[in-house]
C-alpha cells in the first residue's frame, strides 16, 4: 500500500472509530443512568463510621444512579475534612449498580509537642490555646502551616525577629495516629537601639516620633521590632505630611544590625517634596447659598491655607451639613483640585448638586421596649410636615440623651410614598432606669453613713405590674449614720396632662447631731414637704415654683455658745420658692461644654404664715470648656443674700449661708469660712455669700478622673458687707471615681489664708466623700 493510500484510509477510519467509541460511552452512561443503585459500599474508613459518611451524600439505595449526584457527593465528602483521598466507582450488582466509595482517612492527631520554646516564657497550656489543631482531630497540613506562622508571630512580638518555627509529623502506620512536633529556632532577641530620621526639614524629629508607634528600647519601653507595624508607620508619616500640604512626600526605612551587640538601628528616610497651598476656591451649582456664605463656612480649604485631601473631604461634609440644615438632605458637594502652574498653588472648585427640599412624612420609633412612644415624641423638635432641619435633629438627640433613659440615640430616614418626603426613623437602645441599691460611705461632712435606695427614673404608676415607661421619676431613700439620719420620698411627673408642665412633691425628714469637727454646734431635725411646678419657657430656659412647709427643731446647743442659745426651739417655716434656669450644657450628667445659669428667689413668712420671716436671692453659674483628650475646664460661681423682714429680727441659723470644706472652699474645715463665735468657735453663718471655683479634670479611664482646683470666696454677717474684708482661697488636687453606689471623691486642699487660731504648720486638709448623699 502506498503512503498516500494509507493516509487516506487513516483519515476515514480514525473519525469512524472515534464516533463509534463516543456512541458506546454514551450508551453505557445512558444505560448506567437508567439503572438503580442497589448497594453502597464504603472501603478504607477506620475512624469515620459508615453511618456518618452515608448521611452526608445524596446517592441513596433505590434511587436512580446519577453522575451529577456522584460529583456532588465527592465535594461533600472532601468538605468534611476527614479524608486525604476519595474515589467513587460503580459496578453492576443485582440488576443495578453498586456504588463503591474508597476513602483514605487523614491521620488522627494523638499528641502535640512544643520543643525548644524556652525564651518565649509562655506556658504550654497557652501555646496549645494559640494553635488551631487539637488532639483527637484529623491532621490538617494547611492548619499546621498556619499554626507555625501564629507561633512565629508570638516570637516576633517579643523581639525575636530571627526566630523560625518548623513542624514535623510522625505517623504510626499501624494505628494511623500522628504525633505533631512544633520545633522552635529562637535565634537572638533583637531590640531597637535607635531610630534616626533624615530629610525632615519642615518638622522636628519629635513631631515625627509622635506619629509612629515603633519606639526604641528604654526604661519602660521594650523596643521590639514588628515590621508590619513599622510599615504602617511609614503610611502614618506619609498621611501626616499630606495633611500638612506635602502631597508628594515619600517615606522608606532601613534596618541595620549592630555588629557587636544584639540591637537594631532604624533609619527613616523622608523626601518631603513641595508644600502646596490653596489658591482660588470657587463654587458651581449653588443657588440656595451664595459663594460668600459657603466660603464663610469652610474651615480647611481657604486661600493660602495648607492643601490636604483630608481637609477637602471635611469641607465637603461641612457644605453638605449647611444644606441639610435647610432641608436639602439629598444635596451633595464634590471637590475638584487642580495645580495652577502660574501660581504654583492648588485651585479648588466645589461642584454642588442641591436637589429638592425634603419634608418629614412620618416619624417611626424603634428599639423602645419599655418607654412609651409619646415620651420620645414629646422631646423631638421635628414634627411631621416640617422640612428636615439638622439643628433641630441635633437638639432632639440632646434632649433624648438628657432623659437618661437610653444608652444610644440615632436617626435615620426611609423612603416615603409622598413626593419630596421621607420618614424620620428614631432608633434608641434603652438603658437601665430602675435601681435598687444599698451600701455605705464616708465623708468629711456626714462621717460614716449607710443607705438604701429605690429609684425609677422612667416610672409609670399606671403600668401595673411593671410601673415603667411614662418618664416619671420616683425615689425613696433612707440614710442612717453616726451624725445624720435622713429619709426622702420624691415623685415628679414631667408632663402634666400632656402639657410641658412638670409637677412633683417631696416628703422628707432630715436630722443631724451636734458635731464640732464638722461645724455643727447643735442638733437639728427638719421634717416637711414640698409641692413643685415647672415649665419650659424656651428651648433652654425653664421656670419653676414650689411651696415648701417645714418644721424645724433646734436642740442640744453648745452651752458655751450664747448666740446659738437664742436659736433653740421648734419652728414652722412656710415659704415659696421660685427660680429660672438656663441650661445649655451638652450633658446634665457629665458635662464637657456649655453653660448653666440659675437664679432663684425665696420668701418665707409674712402672708404665708410660719414663725420666721425672711427672703433669699441666689445666683449660680457654671461654664465648661472642652480641652485636649476629653479633659474639661470648669468655672463655677455662686452668690447669695438672705435677710429678715416683717416680725423677724434675724435670719435663723438653719437658713444662713456657710462656706468652707468639701463642697465650697476646700482646704478649710467644714463651715468655718465666715463668722465664728468667739468663745465656742462654732460657725455662725452669714447673710451674704460669694464663692468662685476653677477646676480642671482629666480622664485617665472612663471611671476615673484626676484634677486640680482653685477655690475662693467668703461669707459675711450682713448683706451690705458682701465682697468686703477680703476673700479666703485654697488650691489643691483630687480624684473622682464612678462606682455603682455613687461617686467617690477625694480632694486635698491647701488653704492660702490661715484661719484665726489655726496651727500655722498645717499645710492642707483631705476632703473625702463616698456614696450619693442628699
Amino acid at each position: 500500500m502506498t503512503k498516500s493510500k494509507a493516509l487516506f484510509l487513516a483519515g476515514i477510519i480514525v473519525p469512524i472509530a472515534f464516533f463509534c467509541a463516543a456512541g458506546l460511552v454514551h450508551s453505557q452512561v445512558s444505560e448506567g443512568e437508567a439503572k438503580l443503585v442497589t448497594e453502597i459500599e464504603v472501603r478504607g474508613n477506620h475512624s469515620v463510621s459508615n453511618v456518618t459518611l452515608l448521611s452526608k451524600i445524596r446517592t441513596r439505595v433505590g434511587l436512580p444512579y446519577s453522575e451529577q449526584a456522584i460529583d456532588d457527593d465527592l465535594k461533600r465528602l472532601y468538605l468534611l475534612g476527614y479524608f486525604s483521598d476519595i474515589n467513587i466507582q460503580a459496578e453492576p450488582y443485582q440488576d443495578g449498580l453498586k456504588v463503591i466509595i474508597n476513602v483514605q482517612e487523614r491521620p488522627v492527631i494523638e499528641e502535640i509537642n512544643f520543643k525548644n520554646f524556652r525564651r518565649l516564657r509562655i506556658k504550654e497550656e497557652k501555646l496549645r490555646e494559640a494553635v488551631t489543631i487539637r488532639q483527637g482531630h484529623f491532621l490538617d497540613y494547611p492548619a499546621l502551616a498556619a499554626d507555625a506562622r501564629t507561633l512565629k508571630d508570638l516570637y516576633i512580638k517579643r523581639g525575636f525577629a530571627e526566630s523560625s518555627i518548623e513542624y514535623r509529623v510522625e505517623l504510626d502506620e499501624e494505628t494511623k495516629a500522628a504525633t505533631v512536633n512544633f520545633i522552635a529556632d529562637e535565634g537572638r532577641r533583637m531590640r531597637i537601639r535607635s531610630i534616626a530620621i533624615l530629610g525632615n526639614d519642615h518638622f522636628s524629629d519629635r513631631q515625627i516620633r509622635r506619629v509612629i508607634k515603633t519606639k526604641p528600647a528604654w526604661i519602660f519601653g521594650k523596643g521590639i521590632l514588628i515590621e508590619d507595624v513599622l510599615a504602617e508607620d511609614m503610611s502614618r508619616i506619609k498621611s501626616f505630611y499630606r495633611r500638612e500640604g506635602f502631597s508628594d512626600a515619600a517615606v522608606n526605612y532601613e534596618i541595620k544590625e549592630d555588629p557587636e551587640i544584639p540591637y537594631l538601628h532604624i533609619t527613616i528616610n523622608i523626601e518631603e517634596g513641595s508644600r502646596y497651598l490653596i489658591g482660588s476656591v470657587d463654587f458651581i451649582g449653588n443657588t440656595v447659598f451664595s459663594g460668600a456664605e459657603l466660603s464663610g463656612a469652610l474651615e480647611f480649604t481657604l486661600p493660602a491655607q495648607v492643601y490636604s485631601e483630608e481637609g477637602l473631604a471635611q469641607d465637603e461634609f461641612i457644605i453638605q451639613g449647611l444644606y441639610f440644615d435647610r432641608g436639602y438632605i439629598n444635596a451633595y458637594a464634590r471637590a475638584a483640585a487642580f495645580f495652577n502652574p502660574e501660581t504654583e498653588a492648588i485651585d479648588v472648585t466645589y461642584h454642588l448638586v442641591e436637589n429638592e427640599i425634603i419634608y418629614v412624612d412620618q416619624i417611626r420609633i424603634r428599639g423602645n421596649t419599655k418607654t412609651k412612644d409619646v415620651v420620645i415624641r414629646r422631646e423631638l423638635r421635628l414634627l411631621p410636615g416640617d422640612r428636615f432641619d439638622g439643628e433641630k435633629l441635633r437638639r432632639s438627640k440632646e434632649r433624648l440623651v438628657h432623659l437618661g433613659f437610653f444608652e444610644e440615640v440615632g436617626f435615620d430616614t426611609e423612603p416615603s410614598p409622598e413626593a419630596f418626603s421621607r420618614d424620620l426613623v428614631v432608633e434608641v437602645r434603652e438603658a437601665k432606669t430602675g435601681t435598687f441599691s444599698f451600701g455605705g460611705g464616708y465623708s468629711t461632712v456626714d462621717a460614716f453613713i449607710g443607705f438604701i435606695e429605690i429609684e425609677q427614673r422612667n416610672f409609670d404608676w399606671r403600668n401595673f405590674p411593671y410601673f415603667t415607661g411614662a418618664g416619671q421619676d420616683l425615689r425613696l431613700r433612707a440614710e442612717m449614720g453616726t451624725v445624720s439620719e435622713n429619709y426622702l420620698l420624691s415623685f415628679t411627673e414631667p408632663w402634666l396632662f400632656g402639657y410641658p408642665v412638670s409637677f412633683g412633691f417631696d416628703a422628707y425628714r432630715l436630722s443631724r447631731k451636734r458635731e464640732q469637727d464638722i461645724g455643727w454646734g447643735y442638733d437639728e431635725t427638719k421634717s416637711g414637704g414640698a409641692l413643685r411646678l415647672g415649665r419650659e419657657l424656651s428651648e433652654y430656659l425653664r421656670g419653676r415654683a414650689a411651696y415648701r412647709y417645714e418644721q424645724i427643731k433646734i436642740s442640744n446647743v453648745d452651752p458655751l455658745d450664747l448666740l446659738l442659745k437664742e436659736e433653740e426651739g421648734r419652728f414652722n417655716i412656710s415659704k415659696i420658692e421660685t427660680g429660672l434656669t438656663f441650661d445649655k450644657r451638652d450633658s446634665p450628667f457629665d458635662p464637657t461644654r456649655g453653660e448653666l445659669l440659675t437664679g432663684s428667689f425665696d420668701i418665707a413668712g409674712g402672708f404665708l404664715g410660719g414663725d420666721k420671716d425672711f427672703y433669699r436671692v441666689q445666683l449660680r453659674a457654671s461654664k465648661y470648656f472642652p480641652l485636649f483628650r476629653k479633659s474639661v475646664l470648669e468655672f463655677r460661681g455662686r452668690a447669695g443674700i438672705v435677710d429678715a423682714y416683717g416680725n423677724s429680727d434675724s435670719v435663723p441659723i438653719y437658713e444662713r449661708f456657710f462656706a468652707g470644706g468639701a463642697y465650697s472652699i476646700r482646704g478649710y474645715e467644714e463651715r468655718t469660712v465666715g463668722p465664728i463665735e468667739d468663745v465656742s468657735k462654732n460657725p455662725l453663718g452669714g447673710k451674704s455669700l460669694l464663692i468662685g471655683n476653677i477646676e480642671y479634670t482629666y480622664p485617665l479611664f472612663d471611671f476615673l478622673r484626676v484634677g486640680c482646683f482653685y477655690d475662693v470666696g467668703n461669707v459675711w454677717s450682713r448683706v451690705g458687707d458682701i465682697g468686703s474684708g477680703g476673700l479666703k482661697s485654697g488650691v489643691g488636687f483630687g480624684v473622682q471615681i464612678k462606682t455603682p453606689i455613687g461617686p467617690i471623691r477625694l480632694d486635698y486642699g491647701i488653704p492660702l489664708n490661715k484661719q484665726p487660731g489655726e496651727d500655722k504648720r498645717k499645710s492642707g486638709r483631705i476632703h473625702f466623700s463616698m456614696g450619693s448623699m442628699f
